[in-house]
């Protein structure tokens, strides 16, 4: 049997603000662009009373709540206190997986032979709280899916425990709509098909639910019946994705290499986006022709945003580039990722760039990683004197692959 805790620190960067600025406490608060046409990243449970949430344009949310503050909000200040809440949670779970900046599963599996897992996880929560100022809530069960659930239903900052064999009971009150899996689209559906509550799904044949859903119903199904084996994964600081090109003949055409460069990092911000991750290092890697090989990084605040990324890339390579002899390999990496996809940029994205992304990635998603590419991965006979990195948005060229 195993035992599987899930923590969530509520409202995090709420949270991180109200540690820098106690006027802020009890206080309705909106963090995201601050602009009429930015977007809510996070807000304030007393924003959210107003029919405030995430995502949600933040023009829409100041007239929702025009008592708000609103706050533009600091990456680094919150991937600091991450990082402080990570160091706890190290010193005292042997395994536990970092699944987002402000939660996290443990494996506590055997450890009530020693101190019995609800008092160890209660002790850590406190523990914490104590450390960092930062509440918390948990859930604990045997698997992760009916852990976070209960976290959900613990909030805001408490703790639950779900018994073994009593997973199905404890679901089957609740809307489908706390199912981790279930968005708008699927909860549409499963609305029109007449299901609600957890327990509707509960009785339906799995074999229904996999033909309206694919494979994915026989997953919804399952964690309606409280059923996961899913492992708790242990987490490593340093994930990355990365892509390299060696060339046929080495070269010193700076306008190709940096459009190679380019069209790798556009390509690298996709596999992110698709893949629900976002990055908070960028690595460029230069070979010459004498095997001589350099590269330069820099920490950055997470983001997944091509409009982020390139300039970023294009910057490295150029104050990387000084010896001018001819080049064999160049490489881009984007490490210390994390899950967060569902925000391409937490504080600086306008509602017109995040459309956008999702058009493209679209696109992408049906006719192939190079159906949509900007004119700066092109080459510099294509892009003619067109400048990408002059702060505007780069032109965007499509075509459908035959």
């Amino acid at each position: 049997m195993h035992s599987i805790a899930h923590m969530d620190l509520d409202t995090f960067f709420v949270s991180c603000e109200r540690l820098l600025d106690s006027r802020l406490n009890n206080r309705p608060i909106l963090i995201g662009g601050t602009s009429d046409r930015g977007v809510v990243a996070a807000c304030s449970y007393e924003a959210r009373k107003f029919g405030v949430h995430s995502a949600m344009p933040m023009r829409l949310a100041r007239q929702l709540c025009p008592e708000a503050v609103v706050i533009k909000g600091d990456s680094g200040t919150y991937t600091k206190y991450s990082k402080l809440v990570t160091d706890v949670i190290a010193d005292t779970v042997p395994l536990y997986e970092k699944s987002s900046i402000d939660e996290f599963y443990l494996d506590l599996t055997g450890m009530d032979r020693f101190f019995g897992t609800y008092k160890l996880a209660s002790e850590l929560r406190q523990r914490i709280m104590r450390e960092t100022g930062l509440p918390i809530s948990f859930g604990l069960s045997e698997n992760k899916t009916v852990s976070k659930i209960a976290t959900g239903q613990a909030k805001p900052n408490n703790q639950m425990q779900i018994d073994y064999g009593q997973e199905k009971g404890f679901l089957a009150p609740l809307s489908v709509r706390k199912i981790p899996m279930v968005g708008e689209k699927t909860y549409k559906t499963l609305c029109d098909l007449g299901v609600k509550r957890i327990k509707t799904m509960q009785d339906m044949p799995m074999e229904l639910m996999e033909r309206v859903f694919g494979k994915n119903g026989t997953m919804l199904w399952r964690k309606a019946n409280g059923i996961d084996t899913s492992p708790v994964v242990q987490y490593t600081e340093r994930k990355s994705i990365s892509t390299e090109r060696t060339f046929d003949r080495d070269t010193t055409d700076v306008e190709k290499l940096r459009a190679i460069l380019m069209a790798m990092a556009e390509n690298l911000a996709f596999q992110l986006r698709r893949g629900e991750r976002v990055t908070a290092c960028v690595t460029v890697r230069v070979r010459y022709s004498d095997f001589q090989t350099e590269s330069m990084q820099k920490r950055i605040s997470y983001t997944a945003a091509d409009h982020n990324l390139l300039p970023l890339v294009k910057e490295l390579f150029d104050n990387l580039y000084s010896r001018r002899i001819l080049v064999r390999l160049i490489g881009v990496k984007f490490s210390h990722l994390v899950q967060g996809g569902h925000q391409i940029d937490l504080f600086e994205d306008e509602e017109r760039i995040i459309n956008l992304y999702q058009a493209m990635d679209k696109m992408r998603d049906k006719y192939g990683d190079r159906a949509v590419v900007r004119a700066a991965g092109l080459g510099a006979k294509t892009l003619g004197r067109f400048n990408p990195f002059n702060g505007e948005p780069p032109p965007l060229l499509a075509h459908r692959k035959q």
